[in-house]
């Protein structure tokens, strides 16, 4: 038995950040009906990060909706609304990521929905919160990095921002938005009181900088200053960086200087044994090092220093990374199987419960797919129940 087993979630939410935090709770038992409008569907079926198509619809899509089901409805039209608003009062969960104000329009908004689902667990993912000057600005994952300041920690000093390139920004929403749904449930548990959980992405990778926004704070307002080269952390000193050898590059982590000095035959190195100057003179010892480094192999650097307990690693790519045992060991890819028998490989969920990783063979619905079945099981049945 899965932890959010008969646990019922109607999902409104498009695009990545909300339906992140609805698939890792599929993944954890629940289950997911996505209200999608006809037709058209979640945008982030025609949403392309390339040019892969699945069984005819974005990659993206069926990596992020496995494991949910397709329930039809036009909000806009009296009869679907209605429909909407019956799965509403039998849901332990609603979610949605309309922009502040929409939800009101639509008269689903947490003080409408409390009324006839006092119990309910009412989700929602915003850009910029609900007050304030950029509360109406689109919640999209560039735009927010754009502005939080977290686009100066990446790259070299000589670079202009460089954007983490992933959609970092709407997979850490939905873990926050994930995290605070599964705290809820708890209250409910013991208290039997619904709650209202919202997350704003700006707030999201704010938070994601609490380490460097803390320093900024107390370091006097210093202004952050990437190194020269072999950039991997504004903040921490050398030897924190990727460097590049004869065979690939290897990363370097924490470490004593003159010791990593003494371990490859570097006397340079030893030259700095005063702890403060690893960050004072970073750019100096980085250069010496990645010199030293670029004069043998990966793998030769790699057998002096792992058994030394220094902090390094092989930079890989992903054929390199799929290939190795390490990888394969955590059978971390899954095959699933949409309603028409179209198959595909994805991620599974990496959490671990009671020994157990939590997979399931349910690939991404079709728009609409499941509609009919959740009319008979959910809204007719228990109106013929009332009768």
């Amino acid at each position: 038995m899965k932890p959010l087993q008969d646990i019922l979630i109607v999902d409104l939410s498009q695009f990545l950040s909300a339906p992140s935090a609805t698939l890792r709770l599929a993944d954890l038992g629940a289950r997911v009906i996505k209200v999608e409008r006809p037709e058209t569907g979640d945008i982030c079926r025609h949403l392309y990060v390339s040019n892969v198509i699945l069984n005819g619809e974005s990659s993206t899509f069926r990596a992020i909706n496995r494991n949910k089901e397709s329930f039809q409805a036009d909000l806009k039209v009296e009869a679907d609304k209605q429909q909407v608003l019956k799965l509403i009062q039998k849901a332990d969960v609603f979610v949605h990521n309309f922009r502040p104000g929409v939800i009101e329009r639509l008269g689903l908004d947490y003080e409408t929905i409390k009324k006839i689902n006092p119990s309910i667990i009412y989700g929602d993912i915003s850009g910029y919160g609900s007050e304030g000057p950029w509360k109406g600005k689109p919640g999209q994952d560039l735009l927010v990095q754009s502005l939080s300041g977290v686009t100066w920690l990446n790259g070299k000093n000589q670079d202009g921002p460089v954007p983490v390139g992933l959609s970092i920004v709407d997979i850490l929403s939905g873990a926050h938005l994930a995290q605070g749904i599964l705290a809820a449930l708890i209250k409910r548990a013991k208290t039997g009181l619904g709650s209202k959980v919202s997350i704003s992405m700006l707030e999201t990778i704010i938070d994601f900088q609490f380490e460097s926004i803390t320093t900024f704070y107390h370091d006097g307002g210093q202004p952050t200053v990437r190194p020269e080269s072999n950039s991997a952390h504004a903040y921490l000193g050398a030897p924190y960086g990727i460097y590049q050898t004869q065979s690939g590059y290897m990363s370097l982590a924490m470490g004593a200087i003159p010791v990593i000095g003494e371990l490859i035959g570097c006397p340079e190195l030893t030259q700095y044994p005063d702890r403060a100057s690893w960050f004072t003179e970073r750019d100096a010892i980085k250069k010496i090092l990645a010199n030293h480094l670029f004069t043998n192999t990966t793998e030769h650097w790699l057998n002096i220093l792992e058994p030394a307990d220094i902090w390094c690693a092989k930079v890989m790519d992903w054929n390199e990374l799929f290939a190795h045992d390490g990888f394969k060991v955590l059978d971390m890819i899954q095959k699933v199987k949409m309603g028409d028998g179209f198959e595909y490989e994805t991620t599974r969920c990496p959490i671990k419960i009671d020994g157990k990783y939590l997979t399931s063979n349910l690939g991404s619905p079709d728009l609409g797919e499941h509609t009919q079945a959740i009319i008979s099981e959910l809204i007719e049945k228990n109106e013929q129940a009332k009768v």
